[in-house]
Protein backbone atom coordinates (compact mmCIF):
# COMPACT_ATOMS: atom_id res chain seq x y z
CA UNK A 1 0.00 0.00 0.00
CA UNK A 2 1.22 3.48 -0.83
CA UNK A 3 -0.74 6.03 1.24
CA UNK A 4 -0.92 9.53 -0.19
CA UNK A 5 0.32 11.16 2.99
CA UNK A 6 2.40 10.34 6.04
CA UNK A 7 0.72 9.36 9.34
CA UNK A 8 1.45 12.81 10.72
CA UNK A 9 -0.23 14.64 7.83
CA UNK A 10 -3.92 15.56 8.29
CA UNK A 11 -6.06 13.69 5.80
CA UNK A 12 -8.11 15.96 3.59
CA UNK A 13 -11.40 14.62 4.94
CA UNK A 14 -10.31 14.23 8.56
CA UNK A 15 -12.47 15.70 11.27
CA UNK A 16 -10.33 18.22 13.13
CA UNK A 17 -12.73 18.61 16.08
CA UNK A 18 -12.00 17.21 19.51
CA UNK A 19 -15.23 15.23 19.78
CA UNK A 20 -15.56 12.54 17.14
CA UNK A 21 -18.47 10.16 17.62
CA UNK A 22 -17.55 6.67 16.51
CA UNK A 23 -19.14 5.27 13.39
CA UNK A 24 -18.87 1.56 12.61
CA UNK A 25 -19.74 2.16 8.95
CA UNK A 26 -17.65 4.24 6.58
CA UNK A 27 -17.85 7.94 7.49
CA UNK A 28 -19.32 10.25 4.89
CA UNK A 29 -16.81 11.09 2.16
CA UNK A 30 -14.59 8.05 2.68
CA UNK A 31 -14.12 5.23 0.24
CA UNK A 32 -15.53 1.82 1.23
CA UNK A 33 -13.30 -0.46 3.28
CA UNK A 34 -11.21 -3.27 1.85
CA UNK A 35 -12.85 -6.08 3.85
CA UNK A 36 -14.75 -8.50 1.66
CA UNK A 37 -15.62 -10.49 4.80
CA UNK A 38 -17.52 -7.80 6.72
CA UNK A 39 -18.22 -9.80 9.90
CA UNK A 40 -16.08 -7.55 12.11
CA UNK A 41 -17.61 -4.32 10.87
CA UNK A 42 -21.13 -5.78 10.99
CA UNK A 43 -20.70 -6.77 14.64
CA UNK A 44 -19.35 -3.48 15.97
CA UNK A 45 -21.63 -1.70 18.46
CA UNK A 46 -24.11 0.81 17.00
CA UNK A 47 -22.67 4.33 16.63
CA UNK A 48 -24.58 5.76 19.60
CA UNK A 49 -22.84 3.27 21.92
CA UNK A 50 -19.31 4.27 20.92
CA UNK A 51 -17.28 6.57 23.18
CA UNK A 52 -16.30 10.00 21.93
CA UNK A 53 -12.88 9.90 20.28
CA UNK A 54 -10.20 12.58 20.60
CA UNK A 55 -8.50 13.00 17.25
CA UNK A 56 -7.66 16.70 17.29
CA UNK A 57 -3.88 16.16 17.63
CA UNK A 58 -2.34 16.54 14.14
CA UNK A 59 -0.20 13.46 14.84
CA UNK A 60 -3.39 11.42 15.23
CA UNK A 61 -5.08 12.54 12.01
CA UNK A 62 -4.20 9.53 9.93
CA UNK A 63 -4.90 9.13 6.21
CA UNK A 64 -8.23 7.60 5.28
CA UNK A 65 -6.41 4.61 3.77
CA UNK A 66 -4.05 3.01 6.26
CA UNK A 67 -2.63 -0.46 6.85
CA UNK A 68 -0.82 -0.63 10.19
CA UNK A 69 1.33 -3.56 9.05
CA UNK A 70 2.64 -1.45 6.18
CA UNK A 71 3.22 1.53 8.48
CA UNK A 72 5.00 -0.46 11.20
CA UNK A 73 7.23 -2.43 8.85
CA UNK A 74 7.55 -1.04 5.32
CA UNK A 75 7.51 2.61 6.36
CA UNK A 76 10.04 1.89 9.09
CA UNK A 77 12.37 0.19 6.60
CA UNK A 78 12.07 3.22 4.33
CA UNK A 79 12.98 5.55 7.19
CA UNK A 80 15.62 3.58 9.07
CA UNK A 81 16.98 1.07 6.54
CA UNK A 82 16.71 -2.68 6.09
CA UNK A 83 19.95 -3.64 7.83
CA UNK A 84 19.07 -2.53 11.35
CA UNK A 85 18.22 -5.28 13.89
CA UNK A 86 14.48 -5.75 14.39
CA UNK A 87 13.69 -8.99 16.26
CA UNK A 88 16.02 -10.78 18.66
CA UNK A 89 15.48 -14.23 20.17
CA UNK A 90 16.72 -15.57 23.48
CA UNK A 91 19.27 -17.85 21.81
CA UNK A 92 21.06 -14.87 20.28
CA UNK A 93 19.46 -14.95 16.84
CA UNK A 94 18.73 -11.60 15.18
CA UNK A 95 16.39 -10.75 12.30
CA UNK A 96 17.14 -7.50 10.51
CA UNK A 97 14.27 -5.31 9.33
CA UNK A 98 14.93 -6.53 5.81
CA UNK A 99 14.81 -10.18 6.87
CA UNK A 100 11.65 -9.54 8.88
CA UNK A 101 9.94 -7.87 5.92
CA UNK A 102 10.92 -10.73 3.61
CA UNK A 103 9.52 -13.30 6.05
CA UNK A 104 6.33 -11.33 6.64
CA UNK A 105 5.75 -10.96 2.90
CA UNK A 106 6.28 -14.68 2.35
CA UNK A 107 3.78 -15.53 5.12
CA UNK A 108 1.28 -13.01 3.74
CA UNK A 109 1.52 -14.71 0.33
CA UNK A 110 0.85 -18.09 1.96
CA UNK A 111 -2.18 -16.64 3.72
CA UNK A 112 -3.74 -15.27 0.54
CA UNK A 113 -2.44 -17.66 -2.16
CA UNK A 114 -2.31 -21.02 -0.33
CA UNK A 115 -4.82 -20.70 2.50
CA UNK A 116 -7.39 -18.52 0.80
CA UNK A 117 -7.55 -15.85 3.50
CA UNK A 118 -9.45 -12.78 2.28
CA UNK A 119 -9.54 -9.29 3.83
CA UNK A 120 -11.68 -9.30 6.93
CA UNK A 121 -11.25 -13.02 7.76
CA UNK A 122 -10.38 -13.60 11.39
CA UNK A 123 -7.05 -15.41 11.94
CA UNK A 124 -6.25 -16.88 15.36
CA UNK A 125 -2.61 -16.50 16.44
CA UNK A 126 -1.31 -18.80 19.17
CA UNK A 127 2.10 -19.69 20.50
CA UNK A 128 4.91 -18.57 22.80
CA UNK A 129 6.53 -15.19 22.19
CA UNK A 130 8.89 -15.73 19.26
CA UNK A 131 9.98 -13.84 16.11
CA UNK A 132 7.81 -16.19 14.05
CA UNK A 133 4.67 -15.31 16.01
CA UNK A 134 5.47 -11.61 15.53
CA UNK A 135 5.98 -12.16 11.80
CA UNK A 136 2.62 -13.94 11.57
CA UNK A 137 0.87 -11.02 13.26
CA UNK A 138 2.41 -8.53 10.84
CA UNK A 139 1.51 -10.76 7.89
CA UNK A 140 -2.12 -10.90 9.00
CA UNK A 141 -2.12 -7.09 9.17
CA UNK A 142 -0.63 -6.69 5.69
CA UNK A 143 -3.08 -9.23 4.28
CA UNK A 144 -5.97 -7.10 5.55
CA UNK A 145 -7.26 -9.86 7.82
CA UNK A 146 -8.21 -9.50 11.49
CA UNK A 147 -5.78 -10.89 14.08
CA UNK A 148 -7.27 -12.63 17.10
CA UNK A 149 -4.42 -12.94 19.56
CA UNK A 150 -4.70 -15.54 22.31
CA UNK A 151 -2.37 -16.64 25.07
CA UNK A 152 -0.33 -19.79 24.57
CA UNK A 153 -1.71 -20.96 27.95
CA UNK A 154 -5.35 -20.71 26.82
CA UNK A 155 -7.13 -24.05 27.19
CA UNK A 156 -9.44 -25.88 24.80
CA UNK A 157 -12.71 -24.60 26.27
CA UNK A 158 -11.48 -20.99 26.16
CA UNK A 159 -10.27 -21.41 22.58
CA UNK A 160 -13.57 -22.93 21.50
CA UNK A 161 -15.48 -20.00 23.00
CA UNK A 162 -13.26 -17.41 21.32
CA UNK A 163 -13.47 -19.16 17.93
CA UNK A 164 -17.25 -19.28 18.23
CA UNK A 165 -17.65 -15.63 19.24
CA UNK A 166 -15.33 -14.31 16.51
CA UNK A 167 -16.36 -16.85 13.83
CA UNK A 168 -12.75 -17.81 13.22
CA UNK A 169 -11.93 -19.91 10.18
CA UNK A 170 -8.11 -19.85 10.17
CA UNK A 171 -5.43 -20.31 12.82
CA UNK A 172 -1.64 -19.97 12.72
CA UNK A 173 -0.26 -21.95 15.66
CA UNK A 174 3.19 -22.80 16.96
CA UNK A 175 3.55 -26.57 16.61
CA UNK A 176 4.34 -26.82 20.32
CA UNK A 177 1.00 -25.21 21.23
CA UNK A 178 -1.22 -27.28 18.93
CA UNK A 179 -2.67 -29.75 21.43
CA UNK A 180 -5.28 -27.53 23.11
CA UNK A 181 -6.33 -26.07 19.79
CA UNK A 182 -6.91 -29.58 18.42
CA UNK A 183 -8.86 -30.52 21.55
CA UNK A 184 -11.06 -27.44 21.08
CA UNK A 185 -12.45 -29.27 18.03
CA UNK A 186 -13.71 -26.13 16.29
CA UNK A 187 -15.80 -27.01 13.25
CA UNK A 188 -14.43 -25.55 10.03
CA UNK A 189 -11.22 -24.21 11.61
CA UNK A 190 -8.21 -24.58 9.33
CA UNK A 191 -5.08 -24.81 11.49
CA UNK A 192 -1.67 -24.15 9.94
CA UNK A 193 1.27 -24.95 12.19
CA UNK A 194 4.66 -23.27 12.17
CA UNK A 195 7.96 -24.36 13.65
CA UNK A 196 7.33 -28.05 12.92
CA UNK A 197 8.63 -30.36 10.22
CA UNK A 198 5.49 -31.40 8.34
CA UNK A 199 5.05 -30.74 4.59
CA UNK A 200 2.20 -28.30 5.32
CA UNK A 201 4.16 -26.35 7.93
CA UNK A 202 3.94 -22.59 7.46
CA UNK A 203 7.72 -22.20 7.53
CA UNK A 204 8.04 -24.62 4.59
CA UNK A 205 5.17 -23.07 2.67
CA UNK A 206 6.75 -19.65 3.14
CA UNK A 207 10.09 -20.84 1.76
CA UNK A 208 8.36 -21.55 -1.55
CA UNK A 209 7.11 -17.97 -1.83
CA UNK A 210 9.13 -14.92 -2.82
CA UNK A 211 8.84 -11.32 -3.84
CA UNK A 212 7.47 -8.26 -2.06
CA UNK A 213 3.86 -8.30 -0.88
CA UNK A 214 1.81 -5.16 -1.42
CA UNK A 215 -0.25 -4.55 1.73
CA UNK A 216 -4.02 -4.60 1.30
CA UNK A 217 -5.37 -1.07 0.99
CA UNK A 218 -7.42 -1.10 4.18
CA UNK A 219 -9.24 1.89 5.60
CA UNK A 220 -7.83 3.44 8.76
CA UNK A 221 -11.09 2.69 10.59
CA UNK A 222 -11.36 -0.98 9.61
CA UNK A 223 -10.94 -3.60 12.33
CA UNK A 224 -7.41 -5.00 12.55
CA UNK A 225 -7.43 -6.78 15.90
CA UNK A 226 -9.85 -8.52 18.26
CA UNK A 227 -8.29 -8.87 21.71
CA UNK A 228 -10.24 -10.97 24.18
CA UNK A 229 -10.34 -10.21 27.88
CA UNK A 230 -9.44 -13.06 30.22
CA UNK A 231 -13.06 -13.89 30.98
CA UNK A 232 -12.40 -14.56 34.69
CA UNK A 233 -15.71 -12.93 35.62
CA UNK A 234 -17.87 -14.43 32.88
CA UNK A 235 -17.96 -14.82 29.11
CA UNK A 236 -14.85 -13.28 27.53
CA UNK A 237 -15.31 -9.94 25.78
CA UNK A 238 -13.82 -9.33 22.36
CA UNK A 239 -12.30 -5.83 22.13
CA UNK A 240 -12.21 -4.64 18.51
CA UNK A 241 -9.42 -2.28 17.50
CA UNK A 242 -8.84 -0.47 14.22
CA UNK A 243 -5.73 -0.03 12.07
CA UNK A 244 -5.36 3.56 13.27
CA UNK A 245 -5.64 2.42 16.90
CA UNK A 246 -2.44 0.38 16.65
CA UNK A 247 -0.56 3.51 15.60
CA UNK A 248 -2.36 5.79 18.07
CA UNK A 249 -1.01 3.97 21.12
CA UNK A 250 2.51 4.38 19.75
CA UNK A 251 1.92 8.03 18.88
CA UNK A 252 0.60 8.84 22.37
CA UNK A 253 2.11 6.81 25.22
CA UNK A 254 5.26 5.64 23.45
CA UNK A 255 5.98 8.93 21.70
CA UNK A 256 5.28 11.28 24.62
CA UNK A 257 6.02 9.23 27.76
CA UNK A 258 8.38 6.40 26.79
CA UNK A 259 10.24 8.42 24.13
CA UNK A 260 12.27 5.54 22.60
CA UNK A 261 15.07 5.84 20.08
CA UNK A 262 16.05 3.60 17.18
CA UNK A 263 18.98 2.32 19.23
CA UNK A 264 16.82 0.96 22.04
CA UNK A 265 16.46 -2.76 22.75
CA UNK A 266 13.02 -3.64 24.14
CA UNK A 267 12.17 -6.71 26.25
CA UNK A 268 9.63 -7.81 28.80
CA UNK A 269 7.41 -10.49 30.24
CA UNK A 270 3.93 -9.85 28.77
CA UNK A 271 3.10 -12.16 25.84
CA UNK A 272 2.03 -10.87 22.44
CA UNK A 273 -1.44 -12.28 23.13
CA UNK A 274 -1.80 -9.62 25.83
CA UNK A 275 -2.19 -6.06 24.50
CA UNK A 276 0.35 -4.81 27.07
CA UNK A 277 2.90 -7.08 25.34
CA UNK A 278 1.71 -6.47 21.78
CA UNK A 279 2.21 -2.73 22.23
CA UNK A 280 5.34 -2.79 24.37
CA UNK A 281 7.22 -5.57 22.60
CA UNK A 282 6.16 -5.14 18.97
CA UNK A 283 4.23 -2.00 18.03
CA UNK A 284 6.34 0.50 20.01
CA UNK A 285 9.80 -0.74 18.95
CA UNK A 286 8.79 -1.09 15.30
CA UNK A 287 7.25 2.40 15.27
CA UNK A 288 10.58 3.76 16.56
CA UNK A 289 12.83 1.65 14.33
CA UNK A 290 14.24 -0.08 17.42
CA UNK A 291 14.76 -3.79 18.11
CA UNK A 292 12.92 -6.08 20.49
CA UNK A 293 13.98 -9.20 22.37
CA UNK A 294 11.20 -11.82 22.25
CA UNK A 295 11.57 -14.38 25.03
CA UNK A 296 9.63 -17.64 25.17
CA UNK A 297 10.23 -17.88 28.91
CA UNK A 298 10.13 -14.46 30.57
CA UNK A 299 9.57 -15.04 34.27
CA UNK A 300 11.67 -12.92 36.65
CA UNK A 301 14.33 -15.64 36.93
CA UNK A 302 14.77 -15.80 33.15
CA UNK A 303 14.23 -12.11 32.53
CA UNK A 304 17.05 -10.74 34.66
CA UNK A 305 19.95 -12.58 32.95
CA UNK A 306 18.40 -11.82 29.56
CA UNK A 307 18.47 -8.09 30.34
CA UNK A 308 22.18 -8.36 30.98
CA UNK A 309 23.08 -10.61 28.03
CA UNK A 310 21.21 -8.60 25.42
CA UNK A 311 21.90 -5.14 26.86
CA UNK A 312 18.18 -4.35 27.09
CA UNK A 313 17.37 -0.66 27.49
CA UNK A 314 13.54 -0.67 27.70
CA UNK A 315 11.73 -3.13 29.96
CA UNK A 316 8.01 -3.93 30.20
CA UNK A 317 6.81 -6.11 33.05
CA UNK A 318 4.44 -6.30 36.02
CA UNK A 319 4.98 -5.05 39.59
CA UNK A 320 5.47 -8.58 40.94
CA UNK A 321 8.40 -9.17 38.58
CA UNK A 322 10.18 -6.00 39.73
CA UNK A 323 9.78 -7.05 43.34
CA UNK A 324 10.97 -10.60 42.63
CA UNK A 325 14.03 -9.42 40.72
CA UNK A 326 15.08 -7.19 43.63
CA UNK A 327 16.41 -10.18 45.53
CA UNK A 328 18.62 -11.31 42.63
CA UNK A 329 20.18 -8.06 41.39
CA UNK A 330 23.66 -8.69 42.80
CA UNK A 331 26.12 -9.48 40.04
CA UNK A 332 23.83 -8.37 37.23
CA UNK A 333 24.97 -5.44 35.10
CA UNK A 334 21.88 -3.39 34.27
CA UNK A 335 23.81 -0.35 33.07
CA UNK A 336 22.11 -0.49 29.64
CA UNK A 337 18.64 -0.31 31.17
CA UNK A 338 17.15 3.19 31.04
CA UNK A 339 13.37 2.69 30.89
CA UNK A 340 11.28 0.44 33.17
CA UNK A 341 7.53 0.29 32.54
CA UNK A 342 5.03 -1.29 34.92
CA UNK A 343 1.40 -2.07 34.15
CA UNK A 344 -1.08 -4.93 34.35
CA UNK A 345 -1.89 -4.17 37.98
CA UNK A 346 -1.22 -1.40 40.47
CA UNK A 347 2.42 -0.65 41.30
CA UNK A 348 2.84 -0.39 45.09
CA UNK A 349 4.84 2.62 46.22
CA UNK A 350 7.03 0.32 48.32
CA UNK A 351 8.06 -1.61 45.21
CA UNK A 352 8.79 1.61 43.30
CA UNK A 353 11.04 2.94 46.07
CA UNK A 354 12.85 -0.37 46.58
CA UNK A 355 13.62 -0.65 42.84
CA UNK A 356 14.79 2.97 42.67
CA UNK A 357 17.02 2.53 45.69
CA UNK A 358 18.57 -0.65 44.29
CA UNK A 359 19.01 0.43 40.65
CA UNK A 360 18.67 4.22 40.50
CA UNK A 361 15.93 3.69 37.86
CA UNK A 362 12.48 5.25 38.13
CA UNK A 363 9.71 2.86 37.15
CA UNK A 364 7.19 4.37 34.74
CA UNK A 365 3.88 3.36 36.28
CA UNK A 366 0.84 3.17 34.03
CA UNK A 367 -2.73 2.02 33.77
CA UNK A 368 -4.16 0.60 30.59
CA UNK A 369 -6.99 -1.70 29.54
CA UNK A 370 -7.62 -4.26 26.82
CA UNK A 371 -10.65 -2.17 25.87
CA UNK A 372 -8.38 0.85 25.26
CA UNK A 373 -5.45 -1.21 23.94
CA UNK A 374 -2.65 0.27 26.08
CA UNK A 375 -1.60 2.82 28.71
CA UNK A 376 -3.57 6.09 29.04
CA UNK A 377 -2.41 7.49 32.43
CA UNK A 378 1.29 7.58 33.29
CA UNK A 379 4.35 9.77 33.98
CA UNK A 380 8.08 9.53 33.38
CA UNK A 381 11.35 10.96 34.70
CA UNK A 382 11.00 14.01 36.96
CA UNK A 383 7.22 14.01 36.47
CA UNK A 384 6.88 10.74 38.39
CA UNK A 385 5.21 11.01 41.81
CA UNK A 386 5.69 7.69 43.68
CA UNK A 387 2.38 6.37 44.95
CA UNK A 388 0.40 7.86 42.06
CA UNK A 389 -0.24 6.49 38.58
CA UNK A 390 0.42 9.80 36.86
CA UNK A 391 -1.48 12.16 34.59
CA UNK A 392 -3.39 11.55 31.35
CA UNK A 393 -1.06 10.70 28.50
CA UNK A 394 -1.06 13.45 25.84
CA UNK A 395 -3.99 12.71 23.55
CA UNK A 396 -6.10 11.33 26.42
CA UNK A 397 -8.45 12.82 29.00
CA UNK A 398 -9.50 11.39 32.37
CA UNK A 399 -11.75 12.37 35.23
CA UNK A 400 -13.21 10.87 38.41
CA UNK A 401 -17.00 10.57 38.46
CA UNK A 402 -19.85 9.21 40.55
CA UNK A 403 -22.32 6.52 39.47
CA UNK A 404 -24.36 9.10 37.54
CA UNK A 405 -21.32 10.25 35.56
CA UNK A 406 -21.00 13.59 37.37
CA UNK A 407 -17.43 14.73 37.95
CA UNK A 408 -16.30 14.60 41.58
CA UNK A 409 -14.12 17.21 43.30
CA UNK A 410 -10.39 16.62 43.72
CA UNK A 411 -9.54 14.41 46.66
CA UNK A 412 -12.77 12.39 46.51
CA UNK A 413 -12.66 8.75 45.41
CA UNK A 414 -14.84 7.72 42.49
CA UNK A 415 -14.94 5.87 39.20
CA UNK A 416 -12.28 6.51 36.56
CA UNK A 417 -13.66 7.74 33.22
CA UNK A 418 -11.33 8.00 30.21
CA UNK A 419 -11.48 9.02 26.56
CA UNK A 420 -8.89 9.42 23.85
CA UNK A 421 -8.04 8.35 20.29
CA UNK A 422 -8.94 4.71 21.08
CA UNK A 423 -12.22 3.55 22.60
CA UNK A 424 -14.07 0.44 23.71
CA UNK A 425 -15.93 -1.43 20.99
CA UNK A 426 -17.05 -4.86 22.14
CA UNK A 427 -17.83 -7.61 19.65
CA UNK A 428 -21.63 -8.06 19.79
CA UNK A 429 -21.79 -7.73 23.57
CA UNK A 430 -24.53 -6.06 25.65
CA UNK A 431 -21.87 -5.06 28.19
CA UNK A 432 -20.87 -2.27 25.77
CA UNK A 433 -23.37 0.05 27.51
CA UNK A 434 -21.82 -0.75 30.89
CA UNK A 435 -18.30 0.16 29.79
CA UNK A 436 -19.19 3.21 27.70
CA UNK A 437 -21.40 5.78 29.43
CA UNK A 438 -22.02 9.42 28.47
CA UNK A 439 -19.32 9.14 25.81
CA UNK A 440 -16.63 8.04 28.30
CA UNK A 441 -14.94 4.68 28.86
CA UNK A 442 -15.58 3.48 32.41
CA UNK A 443 -12.60 1.32 33.33
CA UNK A 444 -14.00 -0.21 36.52
CA UNK A 445 -11.25 1.35 38.68
CA UNK A 446 -11.62 3.60 41.70
CA UNK A 447 -9.28 6.61 41.61
CA UNK A 448 -8.69 9.91 43.33
CA UNK A 449 -7.62 12.97 41.38
CA UNK A 450 -5.25 15.03 43.49
CA UNK A 451 -5.40 18.85 43.42
CA UNK A 452 -2.23 18.95 41.32
CA UNK A 453 -3.87 16.85 38.60
CA UNK A 454 -2.22 13.52 39.41
CA UNK A 455 -4.39 10.41 39.54
CA UNK A 456 -3.97 8.01 42.45
CA UNK A 457 -5.21 4.44 42.23
CA UNK A 458 -7.45 3.26 45.05
CA UNK A 459 -8.75 -0.15 43.97
CA UNK A 460 -10.76 -1.97 41.41
CA UNK A 461 -14.32 -0.82 41.97
CA UNK A 462 -15.33 -4.35 42.96
CA UNK A 463 -12.33 -4.79 45.29
CA UNK A 464 -13.30 -2.13 47.84
CA UNK A 465 -13.77 -3.58 51.33
CA UNK A 466 -16.55 -2.10 53.48
CA UNK A 467 -15.97 -2.90 57.16
CA UNK A 468 -17.96 -1.32 59.99
CA UNK A 469 -18.95 1.49 57.64
CA UNK A 470 -15.37 2.23 56.53
CA UNK A 471 -14.33 2.04 52.87
CA UNK A 472 -10.97 0.26 52.78
CA UNK A 473 -8.87 -0.06 49.64
CA UNK A 474 -7.06 -3.38 49.48
CA UNK A 475 -4.05 -2.01 47.51
CA UNK A 476 -3.31 0.52 50.27
CA UNK A 477 -3.13 -2.28 52.84
CA UNK A 478 -1.03 -4.38 50.47
CA UNK A 479 1.44 -1.53 50.01
CA UNK A 480 1.91 -1.28 53.78
CA UNK A 481 2.46 -5.03 54.02
CA UNK A 482 5.05 -4.95 51.24
CA UNK A 483 7.10 -2.42 53.19
CA UNK A 484 7.92 -5.25 55.58
CA UNK A 485 11.28 -6.69 54.43
CA UNK A 486 10.15 -10.31 54.82
CA UNK A 487 6.91 -10.03 52.83
CA UNK A 488 7.42 -11.14 49.22
CA UNK A 489 3.82 -10.83 48.01
CA UNK A 490 0.53 -9.73 49.51
CA UNK A 491 -3.11 -9.69 48.53
CA UNK A 492 -5.84 -8.15 50.67
CA UNK A 493 -9.52 -9.01 50.30
CA UNK A 494 -12.74 -8.72 52.27
CA UNK A 495 -14.45 -11.65 53.95
CA UNK A 496 -18.11 -11.61 55.00
CA UNK A 497 -18.60 -11.02 58.72
CA UNK A 498 -21.89 -10.83 60.62
CA UNK A 499 -20.74 -8.09 62.97
CA UNK A 500 -18.76 -5.80 60.64
CA UNK A 501 -20.19 -6.67 57.22
CA UNK A 502 -16.68 -7.54 56.04
CA UNK A 503 -13.32 -7.97 57.68
CA UNK A 504 -9.90 -7.36 56.12
CA UNK A 505 -8.01 -10.56 55.30
CA UNK A 506 -4.36 -10.51 54.21
CA UNK A 507 -2.98 -13.36 52.11
CA UNK A 508 0.80 -13.24 52.45
CA UNK A 509 3.76 -14.93 50.75
CA UNK A 510 6.88 -14.62 52.91
CA UNK A 511 10.46 -14.44 51.72
CA UNK A 512 12.43 -17.66 51.81
CA UNK A 513 13.42 -18.65 55.33
CA UNK A 514 11.19 -16.10 57.04
CA UNK A 515 9.58 -17.07 60.34
CA UNK A 516 7.20 -14.15 60.64
CA UNK A 517 3.98 -14.72 62.54
CA UNK A 518 0.59 -13.10 62.31
CA UNK A 519 1.25 -11.25 65.57
CA UNK A 520 4.50 -9.71 64.29
CA UNK A 521 2.89 -8.63 61.01
CA UNK A 522 -0.08 -7.24 62.91
CA UNK A 523 2.28 -5.06 64.97
CA UNK A 524 3.94 -3.83 61.77
CA UNK A 525 0.57 -2.93 60.27
CA UNK A 526 -0.68 -1.09 63.36
CA UNK A 527 2.35 1.17 63.10
CA UNK A 528 1.65 1.88 59.44
CA UNK A 529 -2.15 2.22 59.12
CA UNK A 530 -5.24 3.33 60.97
CA UNK A 531 -6.65 0.50 63.13
CA UNK A 532 -9.75 -0.07 60.97
CA UNK A 533 -7.56 -0.78 57.93
CA UNK A 534 -5.38 -3.40 59.62
CA UNK A 535 -6.02 -7.03 58.64
CA UNK A 536 -7.87 -9.06 61.23
CA UNK A 537 -6.84 -12.35 59.62
CA UNK A 538 -3.50 -13.35 58.08
CA UNK A 539 -3.30 -16.31 55.73
CA UNK A 540 0.21 -17.50 54.87
CA UNK A 541 0.49 -19.11 51.43
CA UNK A 542 3.35 -20.43 49.26
CA UNK A 543 2.03 -18.43 46.27
CA UNK A 544 -0.87 -16.26 45.14
CA UNK A 545 -3.24 -17.11 42.28
CA UNK A 546 -2.51 -15.14 39.12
CA UNK A 547 -3.67 -15.14 35.53
CA UNK A 548 -1.32 -16.08 32.68
CA UNK A 549 -0.61 -12.35 32.28
CA UNK A 550 0.36 -11.95 35.95
CA UNK A 551 -2.78 -10.27 37.28
CA UNK A 552 -3.76 -11.17 40.81
CA UNK A 553 -6.99 -13.18 40.99
CA UNK A 554 -8.47 -11.72 44.16
CA UNK A 555 -11.85 -13.30 43.52
CA UNK A 556 -10.31 -16.73 44.17
CA UNK A 557 -8.98 -15.50 47.50
CA UNK A 558 -12.34 -14.05 48.48
CA UNK A 559 -13.86 -17.50 48.09
CA UNK A 560 -11.28 -19.16 50.35
CA UNK A 561 -12.20 -20.16 53.87
CA UNK A 562 -9.81 -20.87 56.75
Amino acid sequence: MEPNSSPNTPAAAADASVRVPGAPHEPTGRAPGAHTDTFARDHLPPPEQWPELLLDDPALRYPDRLNCGHELLDRTVEEHGADRPALRSGDGGVWSYGELRETVDRVARVLTDDLGVVPGNRVLLRGPTTPWLAACWLAVMKAGAVAVTVLAQARATELATICSLARIGHALCDARSARDLAEADVAGLRVTLFGGDGPGDLTRLAEARSGPYRAVDTAADEVALIAFTSGTTGRPKGCMHLHRDLLAIADTFSRHVLRPSADDVFAGSPPLGFTFGLGGLLVFPLRAGASTLLLEQAGPRQLLPALVRHRVSVLFTAPTAYRTMLGDLDGHDLSALRRCVSAGENLPEATWRAWHEATGLRIINGIGATELLHIFISAADDAIRPGTTGVPVPGWQARVVDERGDELPDGEAGLLAVRGPVGCRYLSDPRQTEYVRHGWNMTGDTFVREPDGYFRYVARADDMIISSGYNIAGPEVEDALLRHPEVAEAAVVGRADELRGEIVVAHVVLTEGSEQTADSLRAHMKAALAPHKCPRVFVFQPSLPRTATGKLQRFLLRDQRP
